[in-house]
């Protein structure tokens, strides 16, 4: 029963996933770029400066559906690189160094990667793209 449900609806569940985790990631760059959410807001010209860019703006674009699977594999790396810089001199163990959020979005970005905007997002509406593609 289940299973007739997510398949009958799946375009729609993928649709509330993508926009969560772009909206969710949005709001880390908000932090960094706009000291907003009860964070300070960091240097423009620096590590953390190209990561609130790239958190903000991809999670926006992730979550619109525009430019879906180019966001995603920015998005990928920042979370990759978060982990290599901020959490991995504390351990390998996520839950240790506190890596576990980096890891979460680094493989939702990789399932949005995949999959893209399906048919709920911009990229559909501008670009006509191969039937294999979407």
């Amino acid at each position: 029963m289940l299973t007739r449900f997510t398949r009958e609806y799946e375009d729609y569940i993928y649709l509330v996933f993508r926009v969560f985790v772009g909206l969710m990631f949005a709001q880390h760059g908000a932090q960094k770029l706009f000291g907003l959410l009860g964070e300070k807001q960091v240097e423009l010209i620096s590590l953390f400066g190209l990561a609130g860019v790239i958190e903000f703006f991809g999670g926006i674009l992730i979550a619109i559906g525009l430019f879906t699977r180019i966001a995603a594999l920015f998005s990928a790396f920042n979370m990759l690189g978060a982990w290599f810089v901020s959490h991995i001199k504390n351990g390998w163990i996520p839950i240790i160094n506190k890596g576990e959020l980096a890891l979460l979005y680094f493989v939702a970005f990789l399932i949005i990667l995949v999959y893209g905007s399906k048919k709920f997002g911009l990229d559909s509406k501008f670009f006509k793209l191969p039937s294999w593609f979407s």
